[in-house]
């Protein structure tokens, strides 16, 4: 097994360099992240090993270490005649069913509109304590 560093393509079209695998067979795939950076804001991809950690990738923007990993869909495609079975199926739901709920959370960086527990505002239609009417 030999380390071999190659180009790879960031979103924006900004070349980044990365550290791929290659083993005696051939060249292992790896995956492709996407991530956001903590202080330019800015997402970019980057295909790195499984057993890489998130502390550790640089923004290709800024070079700075403060990468959030994003959570983002996959697909994959069966080679062949073969059709898929319950398993794959249900699998596929259940990816879909997870993406729908992540998709109706708030983003990350929204602020709270609500008021917080045991605070009455102005146009609160409940007596005080003491008060007469």
């Amino acid at each position: 097994m030999a380390w071999k560093r190659s180009p790879c393509q960031v979103q924006d079209r900004v070349p980044y360099e990365i550290a791929t695998i290659e083993t005696q067979k051939g060249s292992n795939s790896v995956p492709l992240y996407e991530y956001r950076c903590g202080q330019c804001e800015k997402q970019f991809e980057a295909t790195q090993s499984v057993y890489a950690r998130v502390e550790d990738t640089e923004c290709p923007f800024c070079q700075a270490r403060q990468a959030t990993r994003l959570m983002s869909s996959f697909s994959s495609t069966v080679a062949g005649d073969r059709k898929p079975g319950f398993t794959e199926l249900k699998a596929k739901a259940m990816n879909e069913e997870r993406m729908q709920r992540f998709a109706k959370l708030p983003p990350l960086n929204a602020i709270r509109t609500m008021p917080p527990p045991n605070v009455t505002s102005e146009s609160d239609p409940t007596p005080t304590e003491g008060s007469t009417s």
